[in-house]
């Protein structure tokens, strides 16, 4: 009797095992017959799945974006305004083991849209989210009319992003400690807003 697989959950596995490959060893290392043998799969096995290395990175950038994104949900489920911006901007900072790892991929694969503008788009749909969670929850705040809003929006998704690459780059200035303070101090700027 042939076995039977779950093809959603072999996707799954994979993109897993990229993820964690990429976040140690870097993406420039990454092909998919080491992949295939580092996951305990034969060489091929992946091509059924994701036929090209493109492939997999949007899938495995996906995945670490829809963690990221089911983590704000739920961290900022029930919360508005301030505290909901900085429950959100918990989840994307390089805070924890979990989260370095997830900036690292992000990272690399911001390289890699530099020059291709289909990988490009997949990280301006994150982006799109960000930015309409973080609308809403400034809305609450102020007036919609307010022009300071987008400005507000745009530098705390830009601090996120550049406190992603810092974490990466320069992680002995960019600790956690440090990331705290920064996040403190986007945060005490938004309150003035309302002063």
């Amino acid at each position: 009797m042939p076995k039977i697989v779950d093809h959603d959950q072999r996707r799954k596995e994979i993109v897993e095992v990229t993820w964690r490959f990429i976040a140690r060893e870097g993406i420039e290392k990454l092909n998919l017959r080491d992949l295939a043998a580092a996951a305990g799969y034969a060489n091929g096995a992946f091509k059924p799945y994701f036929p090209t290395r493109d492939a997999l990175l949007v899938a495995t950038f996906n995945f670490v974006a829809d963690a990221t994104n089911r983590r704000i949900q739920k961290s900022a489920s029930g919360l508005f305004g301030l505290e909901a911006i900085e429950a959100f901007a918990r989840e994307v900072l390089p805070l924890d083991e979990l989260r370095r790892s997830e900036a690292r991929i992000a990272v690399h694969f911001w390289h890699l849209a530099l020059g291709d503008p289909k990988l490009a788009e997949v990280n301006a749909a994150t982006m799109d989210n960000w930015r309409a969670l973080l609308d809403s929850w400034l809305g609450q705040m102020f007036s919609h009319e307010d022009t300071r809003v987008p400005m507000a929006r745009d530098s705390m998704i830009n601090f996120l992003m550049g406190a992603q690459v810092g974490s990466v780059l320069d992680a002995t200035v960019n600790t956690v400690a440090l990331l705290e303070q920064q996040l403190k101090y986007q945060l005490d700027l938004l309150a003035t807003f309302n002063q």
